[in-house]
């Protein structure tokens, strides 16, 4: 429907465009262990005259069969100890001469990893391809452009969209540059392995280099030794690690010279980069653009008690306009909040359409989240404005917003934090089932039923009820998932986008609702300083999608002789195969694009009528009223249920009828 579709033009761009494809994510991925850096070692780039490299010194780190030594650095005490070594791919080797570690060589971190800058935005796309840039790469695919946190690789392997840069085997000296284009503040660094489903390649030592004009670089050093520092890297290929730099450093550029990787492996990483902008006082290079949203909101994360708290702020600043309520609980108690806006909170009027969006399907997904908090606190604000347009939208619609269908797995992920979760941590509920795929399989009976013939004169093509598999006792379905669509059944909605999920077409085939799917960003759990212009991206796109519930036509069908409208009577649409039903009041919305259109209303006991609905080009719904005529048959079981006496033009009709069928 391209009324819809254009609403969803105005969406910022989505994952896509080859820049990131679904690939399989690992399960059960190991913690990262707190290692020490490992000395320098041979190959990196020279640091300028000013500030020489020392030698590395000392003995080669020991390790013994069966396990690996790691240095813990706690509170400046080292202390060994013993872990098992990984069963996944082969033990941890380097693919030079081994690196060699000292007390003095150790690398200087500080006791609480705060990162203190913002993502630089390799993630989240800020930063372009053309400021990616590697010393070698082993194809197009793995190239620098796919060396961004959590990027995913394609189904195959060594297609153009793979999941990292990786340096060619024969490189002595890889390296992984960003050009930052203006002088920033670089405080830390974020790495992953290489994403996929067919190898095991993953950094495990790299070297941090620095400079203003990509020629001249100098090292980032310890604060103790002064030697150029080595800092530990993954363990495996997904869980990101966080290490900041001994001293944060100005400059343009940063590189990244891994030092040692997995045996049989090769040089693979995914990064991002923390850095804050600085001023430039020669002002040589063009002002980065600012990021911000001048609407007073509230731009950060929520955890579920901050997100009740903000919620409850917004209803008591709106009584007239909001009401909270709660759909269920999650599989560990969490409430299911939605916040209903509308001119008349907590009623179904007759002829207003309803529309939900629902966010957080997959509970490290927190964008679309923040987003429905921050469309709620603009629509209570711009309503107590005056705001036309706002106040026309509460006023013509009820809008239902679930800005968190999975509250256990948001708690994992923001626990965790924007850049350190990962791709799939606190994805899954706490069941271990991921919501997106746990509604149930409508497409397939009715796709089965089409090929046979039997669409719609045996199986209808709407309302298609839940298989019988779905509704025993020791069904796989998890109680988030029974509590949404518990609330499908209960409210008429015409209208819904899930801020990233599957169940659409679960929607659109259980109940009247159109549902779309929308991809709002790279970046699942983007920083709170990007939330303000992420915002100003979407808010034009989730305001006009909201009106979209205006194209097409909207009426009542009513019983001819009581005036009382009828429910769930059929609305069908020639040429289109999906029927839509009334509401309990006898209402119905059927969204349409402009055009000529034959609609046909029927319901039991009741004769059908057909006519004429002509959509234009003008926005709002146009009317397409329905009365409908008992059947004879009707007429006469109502006048027996209720012992009253058949009238004579009733016996009459019912003889004529009886003779015609003999």
């Amino acid at each position: 429907m391209w009324g819809l579709l254009l609403a969803l033009a105005a969406f910022a761009p989505a994952v896509g465009l080859g820049l990131r494809t679904p690939g399989t994510s690992v399960l059960g991925l190991a913690p990262p262990a707190t290692t020490e850096a490992w000395g320098p070692a041979r190959g990196s780039t020279p640091a300028p005259q000013n500030s020489p490299v020392q030698p590395p010194a000392g003995k080669d780190n020991a390790t013994s069969e069966g396990h690996v030594r790691v240095r813990i650095i706690k509170k400046k005490k080292v202390i060994m100890k013993k872990r098992k070594k990984l069963m996944r791919p082969r033990p941890m080797a380097t693919a030079r001469p081994p690196v060699t570690t000292t007390t003095t060589g150790a690398l200087d971190l500080p006791e609480e990893q705060d990162p203190g800058c913002p993502p630089l935005g390799l993630e989240s796309l800020r930063v372009s391809d053309s400021q990616l840039e590697a010393s070698s790469s082993q194809s197009f695919g793995l190239g620098p452009h796919r060396g961004r946190l959590n990027i995913q690789s394609g189904l195959e392997d060594g297609d153009l969209y793979d999941g990292a840069w990786c340096a060619e085997q024969q490189d002595p000296e890889p390296w992984f540059q960003v050009d930052a284009r203006h002088p920033t503040r670089f405080s830390g660094i974020i790495t992953q392995g290489r994403n996929s489903i067919w190898r095991y390649d993953w950094v495990t030592s790299y070297k941090v280099q620095f400079s203003n004009d990509s020629q001249t670089w100098w090292g980032s050093r310890n604060r103790s030794s002064g030697m150029e520092a080595v800092f530990p890297a993954n363990s495996d290929p997904e869980t990101p690690v966080l290490n900041l730099l001994p001293e944060p450093q100005v400059a343009r550029f940063i590189r990244l010279l891994p030092q040692t990787w997995l045996q049989g492996g090769t040089s693979c990483l995914r990064a991002e980069i923390l850095a804050c902008p600085v001023s430039d006082p020669n002002d040589l290079f063009p002002k980065a653009p600012a990021l911000g949203s001048s609407d007073p909101l509230d731009f950060r994360h929520h955890n579920y008690k901050a997100m009740r708290k903000l919620m409850k702020q917004v209803n008591e600043k709106c009584p007239n306009i909001t009401r909270v309520y709660s759909i269920g609980k999650s599989h560990q108690g969490l409430k299911l909040y939605v916040m209903e806006l509308s001119d008349q909170p907590g009623e179904h009027e007759l002829g207003e359409p309803e529309v939900r969006y629902v966010a957080g399907m997959h509970g490290n997904e927190a964008l679309g989240r923040e987003l429905l908090l921050l469309l709620m606190q603009f629509l209570c604000h711009e309503y107590l404005r005056g705001d036309p347009r706002v106040t026309r939208l509460l006023t013509e619609t009820r809008i239902h917003l679930l800005p968190s269908m999975n509250p256990d797995g948001y708690e994992t992920a923001f626990r965790r934090g924007s850049e350190l979760v990962g791709w799939a941590e606190g994805r899954w509920n706490q069941q271990g089932i991921d919501l997106n795929h746990n509604f149930a399989d409508l497409n397939t009976p009715l796709w089965e039923a089409e090929d046979d013939g039997l669409v719609p004169d045996t199986v209808p093509n709407h309302h298609l009820p839940l298989p019988t598999y779905y509704t025993l006792p020791n069904a796989t379905v998890a109680p988030e998932t029974r509590a949404v669509i518990e609330w499908m059944q209960r409210i008429p909605f015409v209208l819904s986008a899930n801020l990233h999920g599957g169940m659409n077409d679960f929607s659109y085939l259980h109940t009247n609702c159109f549902e779309i799917t929308v991809e709002l960003s790279c970046d699942k759990f983007p920083h709170e300083n990007e939330l303000p212009q992420e915002w100003e991206n979407n808010k034009e796109a989730l305001l006009t999608y909201l009106e979209q519930v205006r194209m097409g036509i909207t009426g009542v069908v009513r019983d001819k002789d009581t005036e009382l409208g009828i429910a769930d009577a059929v609305i069908a649409v020639e040429g289109i195969n999906h029927d839509v039903t009334t509401a309990w009041g006898g209402d119905y919305w059927r969204l349409l694009t402009p055009g000529d259109y034959v609609v046909t209303a029927s319901a039991e006991g009741y004769h059908t009528a057909t006519r004429n609905c002509w959509v234009p080009f003008e926005e709002g719904p146009v009317p397409c009223n329905f009365h409908l005529t008992k059947t004879p048959k009707q007429r006469l079981r109502e006048l027996l249920a209720a012992g009253a006496k058949v009238p004579p033009d009733l016996r009459r009709r019912l003889e004529r009828l009886r003779g015609q069928k003999n």
